[in-house]
């Protein structure tokens, strides 16, 4: 079963949760980085970290552990899923508040890390291209008056 970092623990899939008071669910109120993993490795791993350490910092969002203990707890948890090829999701949320856009009213910011199989395109579309059809017409303005009541 696919393990997940909540704030330093690792959850079954089924049992990670946060709170629906969390501004990250509540006003996607977080940032977030996706990186692959190929062979085992994370790729560019402290690039990833330093990008998704400075988008917390554009926001005054500031994340509870060093730089270092977030590449840590990214390596600990590919391994606790001994994926060799996949995907991370690494997330930082704001933490549980009231409602209401407020920062300065949350607390407990929330470091989740999802270490899974990616779904990708499937190949022939790489090979291929994809279908995209456009519309006949150009879509109306909603502050245009519709051409059957002109």
């Amino acid at each position: 079963m696919t393990q997940v970092y909540i704030n330093g623990k690792l959850y079954d899939k089924a049992d990670a949760k946060v709170s629906v008071y969390d501004h990250g669910v509540l006003y996607g109120d977080g940032v977030f980085e996706g990186i692959r993993i190929y062979n085992g490795k994370i790729f560019r791993l402290q690039e990833h970290i330093n990008r998704l350490y400075d988008s917390a910092r554009a926001i005054h969002l500031e994340i509870p552990i060093s730089k270092e203990a977030m590449a840590e707890a990214m390596q600990s948890t590919v391994r606790a899923n001994n994926k060799r090829e996949g995907y991370i999701r690494a997330l930082v949320t704001r933490g549980a508040g009231s409602l209401g856009l407020d920062p300065r009213k949350t607390t407990d910011p929330q470091i989740i890390i999802i270490v899974d199989d990616i779904s990708l395109y499937p190949r022939e579309l790489y090979e291929n291209g994809l279908h995209n059809p456009q519309p006949s017409e150009r879509p109306q303005s909603p502050y245009q008056i519709p051409q059957l009541f002109e």
